[in-house]
């Protein structure tokens, strides 16, 4: 049996296994078949008949297809009839198509499409009678389709009835067409060269049409055959019949463009103007520019402006129309034609507008601009027109319509009490401002009212509408310094100054601060420089301002006028500068040295009541020391001392930072701000806080008692500010701050040890501490000479409380110290080099023995030490540390460069065996005020 695979066709064997250049997908297959199948339009074979049976049976079958799809679709489906007869017709079976068309139109007649198609297959096949007879059907059952019309007279146009056409026509006119049907009409007759026809045409349609199309098209018609008077009629004629309705952009238009082609020029200026007048600018977008472009043409420049002004007065009218209320619409408005020249048109513009009265009469600002248009039109009358009556009854009537009770306009009284005056009418402008004063007081009444009887010169009238303005309101310093100033021209000194007494007493004013350097000026004027210091006084109990400080100071040091220079002088001595006095109160250095104490007085009152108040301070001191350099006279030394003490009171200017917070009290951040540091604030910076605490509480467990140690902090305080004046009614205690201050100005005094027996003493009272602390913790005690001394130190060192019973044998000790201590001040703040020093000797010492005594070279005596019992640290190096802690808390407290530098200083007394005996004396100087 053969091997059924030899059987298979041989596998064909591909050689080029590259992939082609062209890639065809499946996708792109299956969419050419199917664009070829499109492609192939599917035809209907050709049928091919030879006998007439064979074309019976055809015309048979066909038939019964059309009969089936009509009675299928026939009766909502008319393309299936057309269709049907359109067949019949090509088999030449005329009889059958238009049974088809009848058929069809029984149906549906009001089809027009199918009346066309069967009229035009029987004008194709020159069935005229039949078509004839389609179209007066046509006609007869659908008179409102013009299309039956126009192509039922075509036809007997074409066939040469031209009577059958006009009757077509007049039958079609009995329905009364559109403006296109009568137009056909007229073209048909014009057509023969029948114009009389057509004009009778024309006379019907305009009769049946009553339009501007038909009468335009009508006078156009007479143009063109040349009437030119009978196409005027036939505008004027429309102007008549129309009435409003044919007053139309398009009419005037074609009106005017008719005059001006019969070269009527005047004619047809006088219809564009007409035209202007009448029709709104919203409805006439084109008349305008035509008239504009006729103007440049054939007119002069007057007649374009007046164009101009038309056009913008329509505009105007335009815009009131939309916002009656619109009041600068208004003022253009009456701009525009009082710029004309018409004063009855302005002044018909100008009732308009008034009668627009404001939305509400409670709200003055809907009010503010519409008074305007009384005060325009007042002015009007009066400058323009010159009728003075009419002003009058202007400004009458405006000022009855205001409501009064809510509120008024002063400058329509004042204008209308002005008018007054121009016409000499005093006691009329009297009474308009009297009967303002008394309706609706107004500060601008007032001033009017006063300037007009001053203008008058009737003084006794000015004080009484004075005293009036006064009673209304008696804040005002304006009226005061005004009335003042009147009394002070006519010479009344006594009278001025009552009235500024009177002034300065009101319990409230609105500019105090105005009222008060009137008054000083009057006085300066006067030369009375003891009143002016009285005032000054006076003022200063009221307000300790910083800048009334520095205007008393100015005025201590500007001499004061005399007689003839306030008189301006007479004679040689007019103009020539007056010798100043050598001695005496007014001299120089007299006033220069009131100045003086008026500036430093001034600082210690801002530094005591308000001590926050640095910029003012500041402001004081740059102020003085500008005085003190000014100062010519003295001598370069004294200048230079003067300048030099101002100096040392300057503060030094720090930069600090502080907490940002919002509006709900959230920090959001730091900023940076400048502060300003005084020399007393440095000196009593340290421990300031406990020692203020501890004042307050002693002046309250003592009741503010008079004596005592509060006594000694007065003394200390008094000691602390030498040159300071004394209190003017009675003692004034200290402030807590300068008790404090003063404290630690003599407790520094006493931290420096001048000679052996003070450094002694501050010695021993550390050593006692050292010694109580020894004896606390169960060690030994150390001994020290002096019974005294160890009874001070074992007091010292127990407490606090036994500090009263060594207060007198310790107050020679500190006494005699102080000078010492305050050199031992001035050696601390030398500079870097002292301190890298002082650092060096504190690491020599902390290498000696216990018990060891030894002498420095600047002869301060030295402390034994004794070995510390805890710790791998020297006493040299506790005392460097303790130092370097205190640095870094005066730094992170933000005092900045004055902390830390008071922070190595207490280092450094440390180091050198003074801290313990400081500490000491501070201590006990808080067991003293704890007592």
């Amino acid at each position: 049996m053969a091997d059924p695979r030899s059987q298979l066709p041989r596998t064909t064997r591909v050689k080029n296994k590259q992939p082609a250049d062209k890639q065809i997908t499946a996708e792109q297959l299956l969419r050419e078949a199917k664009e070829i199948q499109l492609e192939d339009d599917y035809k209907a074979p050709k049928q091919i008949i030879t006998d007439p049976e064979e074309l019976s049976e055809y015309r048979l079958a066909k038939r019964k297809q059309f009969e089936d799809l009509v009675r299928r679709v026939g009766r909502f489906n008319g393309g299936v009839w057309v269709k049907y007869a359109t067949w019949e017709e090509q088999q030449k079976d005329f009889r059958r198509a238009r049974s088809v068309w009848e058929r069809a139109l029984a149906i549906e007649y009001r089809n027009v499409s199918v009346w066309l198609k069967y009229a035009e297959m029987e004008m194709r096949h020159r069935f005229v009678n039949h078509a004839r007879n389609v179209w007066d059907r046509a006609v007869s059952l659908l008179p409102r389709v013009d299309q039956l019309w126009y192509k039922y007279i075509h036809m007997e146009e074409m066939l040469g009835n031209v009577a059958g056409a006009r009757q077509v026509f007049e039958r079609w006119m009995r329905f009364e067409p559109d403006h296109t049907g009568w137009m056909a009409y007229v073209r048909f007759e014009l057509r023969y060269n029948e114009v009389d026809r057509a004009r009778d045409i024309f006379e019907r349609y305009v009769q049946i049409l009553p339009s501007v199309k038909a009468w335009v098209r009508f006078a156009k018609f007479e143009m063109q055959n040349g009437e030119v008077a009978m196409a005027r009629r036939c505008y004027e004629r429309a102007v008549e019949e129309l009435g409003e309705d044919g007053q139309t952009e398009e009419f005037f238009i074609k009106f005017a463009e008719f005059e001006e082609k019969a070269r009527e020029v005047e004619r047809a200026r006088a219809i564009y103007r007409y035209a202007l007048d009448h029709i709104p600018k919203a409805s006439a977008p084109t008349l305008y520019s035509r008239f504009v472009a006729f103007e440049k043409q054939h007119g002069d420049r007057e007649g374009i402006e007046q164009v101009v002004v038309n056009k913008r007065r329509f505009q105007y009218e335009e815009e009131i129309a939309k916002s009656p209320y619109n009041y600068d619409t208004w003022f253009d408005y009456i701009k525009l034609e009082e710029g004309t020249g018409d004063v009855e048109r302005t002044r018909e513009v100008y009732e308009r507008a008034v009668a627009q009265l404001p939305p509400s009469s409670a709200e003055k600002r809907f009010w503010r601009r519409y008074i305007y248009l009384w005060i325009k039109y007042a002015l009007f009358e009066e400058l323009d027109v010159g009728d003075v009556d009419r002003t009058r009854d202007v400004y009458r009537a405006a000022l009855e319509l205001i409501p009064h009770k809510q509120f008024t306009f002063a400058k329509m009284w004042i204008l209308a009490a002005k008018f007054e005056v121009r016409q000499r009418n005093v006691e009329g402008a009297r009474r308009l401002l009297g009967r303002a004063l008394g309706t609706c007081p107004k500060e601008r009444l007032f001033k009017a009212y006063i300037e007009l009887e001053l203008t008058m010169g009737h003084v006794e009238r000015v004080r009484k509408l004075y005293e009036k303005y006064l009673e209304w309101r008696p804040s005002n310093v304006g009226a005061w310094v005004r009335f003042a100033d009147l009394e002070c021209s006519l010479g009344e000194t006594e009278r001025c100054r009552a009235l500024f007494e009177l002034a300065i007493a009101q319990p409230l004013l609105d500019m105090p601060e105005a009222l008060w350097k009137a008054y000083i000026d009057f006085e300066i004027s006067e030369g009375e420089r003891e009143r002016v210091r009285v005032l000054y006084t006076r003022l200063l109990d009221r307000t300790k301002h910083v800048k009334v400080w520095l205007s008393f100071a100015r005025f201590e040091a500007a001499p004061m006028p005399t007689a003839t220079a306030a008189e301006g002088g007479e004679g040689e001595a007019a103009g020539q500068p007056q010798p100043e006095p050598t001695e005496g109160p007014e001299s120089a250095p007299a006033r220069a040295a009131r100045a003086r104490a008026v500036y430093d007085q001034a600082f210690r009152t801002l530094r005591d009541v308000a001590p926050d108040a640095k910029e003012e301070a500041v402001m004081l001191l740059e102020a003085w020391k500008a005085f003190e350099q000014e100062q010519e006279w003295s001598s370069p030394a004294d200048r230079a001392s003067h300048v030099s003490d101002v100096e040392k009171k300057m503060p030094r200017r720090v930069k600090r930072k502080r907490a940002v917070t919002t509006e709900d009290g959230h920090e959001v951040g730091q900023e940076e701000y400048y502060d300003y540091i005084f020399p007393e604030e440095g000196a009593a910076a340290p421990g300031l806080k406990l020692l203020e605490a501890a004042y307050r509480w002693k002046r309250q467990r003592q009741g503010a008692a008079p004596g005592g140690d509060d006594a000694g902090f007065g003394a200390v305080a008094a000691a602390a500010a030498p040159g300071e004046d004394g209190p003017i009614n009675g003692p004034v205690r200290p402030s807590a701050s300068e008790a404090a201050a003063a404290f630690l100005s003599r407790l520094g005094a006493g931290l420096g040890g001048g000679g052996a027996d003070a450094g002694g003493a501050g010695e021993g009272g550390a050593d006692g501490d050292m010694d109580a602390d020894a004896e606390g913790r169960g060690g030994p005690a150390r001994e020290e000479e002096g019974e005294g001394k160890d009874g001070e130190r074992e007091a010292s060192g127990r407490g606090r409380s036994g500090r009263d019973d060594n207060d007198e044998e310790a107050a020679p000790e500190r006494d005699r110290g102080e000078g010492e201590g305050r050199g031992q001040e001035e050696r601390n703040e030398e500079g870097a080099e002292e301190e890298e020093a002082g650092r060096a000797r504190r690491r020599q010492r902390s290498g000696d023995e216990e018990g060891e005594e030894g002498r420095e070279g600047d002869g301060e005596p030295r402390l034994r030490r004794r070995e510390p019992e805890v710790g791998p640290q020297s006493g040299g190096e506790e005392e460097e540390a303790e130092g370097a802690r205190r640095r870094r808390r005066g730094s992170e407290e933000g005092d900045g460069d004055v902390k830390r530098r008071r922070g190595e200083e207490e280092g450094e007394e440390e180091g050198q065996g003074r801290r313990p005996g400081g500490e000491g004396d501070r201590r006990g100087a808080a067991g003293d005020m704890s007592d």
